[in-house]
């Protein structure tokens, strides 16, 4: 295939815009490449897109207009072509919505732009005052770096008009920059942290991997704080000297912060960063530079996988286990097994660092696919915390409290020693549910089949599935009585609530993503509360991802029955997980930790394994279950989620897609349902789900395709397939 068009030559475009095929178009002016993004004609708008290969010639070839106009951006690499083709087939994604993942860029289409930065100037100002003397330590600090405008003000708690008074004098001097530079290079030979022998002997056999420069997967399995980061950050050095590129995947943008500090630390500058918490400016900049190979090191979130990478030597997937990973919505795709098959397109390494593995990723170590590291000791002093049920059964506990008599007294302890306790209770808002005591009726979502969450530090109630809030009633919208509303559970607001009276002296600071504004403000908190702001931190799931609170040293588990209950096939394996990562956070550095878990049942295996330690028990057990009702690892499943206002047209289209099922019964797979969804209406739409099973090393892609091509969807019913789903809600 020809990698450059001339003016006139017929190109293949894909673009962004839901049609479903290439459409042809004539090369432009001076030409275009193989893989150029461009600017096209379609009807009266003008559309982004790629050249994906010479036209087709199938149509009249003096209706056929030209490209308008090539962008400012590096052309898209055939490996990237070829991977956005392999996962738009195995996640049966039109590639016109793999093309808008792998373009969410904003401002891509505009030209090279430039901007005012400032920086220090010489001399003092004529006159000083306060504000002034913060924008010149400000500049000084960071040692000839220039800030936009917006930046050295916030930097320095100033407005504008006080930078702008020094430039007049040329205090700080106002310059025009590129908005898209290359990011400070990364010095992979700067010293790091001694490793320990264990940590040594890991980084050794994945630089030996890197230095191969061919794909391989490796599990970096090590308990919480035994420094899976360090020996990570020792294959991103060894990628680096050999000018490749790497990418880290993290669960949570609250992470970056702490993240960006130790890679500073060990390569002398921060590396690119590509989440949501990021400035449109600052993703553009990540884009371009990524493309053009003036970022070395890309730290971000699961949507980082499809940056336009030149040479990917490297992609790291730290806590891979979590659920976090999984696209949900619009293009529904895993990320940690998008890493594997885009390394294994380009010769990288990946890593899969956990504490507690996926299954799907412990089956495939276990197996030999995927290489396996072990690291079994905390770093430094720390040792794992010590892990006890507490019965709730024989706990004296009245039924509007939580916190039970044997947590409180350990919390007060460790108040006494100065030390930091954590709640966790996997619920956000301050109850699940709001019941009228005069009628029993539960305030319920008006677009959803989902009960309400109280949300008292917003005085709202929020919905969360479709996020529709409004403010918590006066009276009961079924009966009218007043006064009657009660909240009924517990959330950690409430939670919140509880601890502020048992504990009246205490510094008490909930975590929870929704009681933040930003992620500035979440990552800030996280940092005081690592630098001892609080005595006790009541947090959900959040608080289980990797954040290090030296002066943690214990750890109440509300209700370590929630995860188990629920009929989802991953209940168990998550339910570990999560245990196992929260108690984690005790006792990381030379203070011992406790973990205590309020259940009220402490015989359940799950609760037995999380006590004993006797991991690779579990996941053993575990495998064997799923293996013997092939489901995955072991069995393939792909959901089918039918939505729409009427819900009798969608049962309609339920029951002629299990009647259709031919496709699937020659693969020898099975069809089950149609039946509601188990929440059976989101934003007003009605769902119905249908679930598919087939062995391992069926073709189930293909079937599916052709099973839902065979019964068309029509007006205001939508359809979507979840490959290998994560949830099945």
């Amino acid at each position: 295939m020809t990698s450059f068009f001339h003016e006139g030559d017929l190109v293949g475009v894909l673009t962004t815009q839901p049609l479903g095929r290439i459409l042809d178009y004539k090369a432009p002016e001076g030409g275009c490449h193989l893989g150029a993004f461009v600017e096209v004609p379609l009807g009266p708008r003008k559309v982004l897109g790629c050249v994906w290969g010479p036209g087709k010639g199938d149509f009249d070839r003096a209706k056929i207009r030209s490209v308008i106009r090539v962008l400012d951006a590096a052309p898209m690499l055939d490996e990237m072509r070829a991977f956005l083709e392999r996962a738009g087939a195995y996640t049966l994604t039109p590639m016109p919505a793999m093309l808008r993942l792998a373009t969410r860029s904003p401002g891509l289409g505009d030209p090279p732009a430039m901007r005012k930065v400032y920086r220090r100037g010489t001399g003092l100002p004529k006159r000083a005052t306060d504000a002034r003397a913060r924008v010149i330590a400000a500049l000084e600090e960071y040692g000839g770096l220039a800030f936009t405008l917006g930046e050295l003000a916030e930097m320095a708690g100033v407005t504008s008009s006080v930078v702008k008074g020094l430039v007049k004098e040329g205090v700080v001097l106002e310059e025009d920059s590129p908005r898209d530079l290359p990011y400070p290079a990364l010095d992979p030979d700067r010293p790091g942290k001694p490793l320990t022998e264990d940590q040594a002997t890991a980084a050794a056999r994945l630089g030996e991997a890197i230095r191969a420069e061919t794909y391989g997967t490796t599990l970096l399995k090590g308990v919480t704080g035994s420094g899976k980061t360090e020996v990570y950050l020792e294959a991103v050095a060894e990628t680096l000297r050999r000018g490749r590129q790497a990418l880290v995947l993290l669960p949570e943008i609250a992470l970056t912060a702490e993240f960006l500090t130790r890679v500073e630390a060990r390569f002398g500058a921060k590396p690119a960063e590509w989440h949501s918490g990021v400035t449109m400016t600052e993703r553009r900049r990540c884009w371009r530079m990524v493309g053009e190979g003036g970022a070395q090191f890309v730290v971000g979130a699961r949507s980082a996988l499809f940056l336009p990478f030149r040479d990917l030597g490297l992609i790291v997937v730290d806590e891979e286990h979590d659920t976090s990973y999984k696209q949900e919505d619009g293009v529904l795709y895993n990320a940690r097994d998008m890493a594997v098959l885009r390394a294994s397109m380009t010769g990288a390494q990946v890593v899969l660092a956990s504490a507690t593995p996926s299954l799907e990723t412990w089956a495939n170590a276990d197996a030999g696919k995927y290489a396996r590291l072990d690291l079994t000791s905390r770093f430094g002093a720390a040792v794992m915390p010590q892990m006890r049920a507490l019965d709730m059964r024989s706990e004296d506990l009245p039924g509007t409290r939580w916190i039970s008599p044997t947590l409180a007294q350990a919390v007060r302890g460790r108040i006494e020693a100065g030390e930091q306790s954590l709640l966790f209770l996997n619920r956000r808002g301050y109850a699940p549910v709001t019941i009228c005591r005069a009628c029993g009726h539960q305030i319920g979502c008006d677009h959803c089949d989902a009960r309400m969450v109280e949300h008292r530090f917003l005085k709202r109630l929020v919905c969360h599935q479709c996020g529709e809030t409004k403010p918590m009633p006066e009276v009961c919208p079924s009966c009218k009585v007043e006064g009657k509303l009660a909240p009924v559970g517990p959330g950690v607001e409430r939670l919140g609530e509880e601890t502020a009276a048992l504990f009246p002296d205490a510094r008490v600071r909930v975590l929870s993503s929704d009681l933040f504004g930003s992620a500035r403000a979440l990552k800030a908190a996280i940092v005081e509360i690592a630098e001892g702001a609080a005595d006790i931190i009541i947090g959900t799931q959040l608080v289980a991802k990797g954040h290090n609170f030296p002066k943690l040293t214990l750890v109440g588990v509300i209700d370590a029955d929630l995860g188990l209950q629920g009929s989802d096939l991953r209940a168990a394996e998550r339910t570990f997980q999560l245990m196992r990562q929260v108690a984690g956070r005790a006792g990381r550095v030379e203070a011992p930790g406790l973990a205590l878990l309020q259940t009220f049942q402490p015989e359940h295996p799950v609760i037995r394994a999380i006590l004993s330690g006797e991991e690779e028990s579990f996941w053993a057990a575990e495998a064997a279950e799923r293996e013997r009702a092939g489901v995955p690892p072991y069995g393939r499943m792909a959901g089918i989620v039918l939505s729409s206002p009427d819900v009798q047209l969608v049962f309609d289209l339920g029951n002629r897609l299990a009647r259709a099922d031919g496709p699937l019964r020659r693969i020898g797979a099975q069809v089950y349902g149609p039946a509601p969804a188990p929440i059976a209406r989101i934003r007003g739409r009605h769902r119905v789900r249908l679930l598919v099973k087939a062995d391992k090393g069926a073709p189930l892609q293909a079937a599916l395709a052709e099973w839902v091509a065979s019964v068309p969807i029509k007006g205001d019913l939508r359809l979507s397939v979840d490959i290998d789903p994560q949830s099945f809600f």
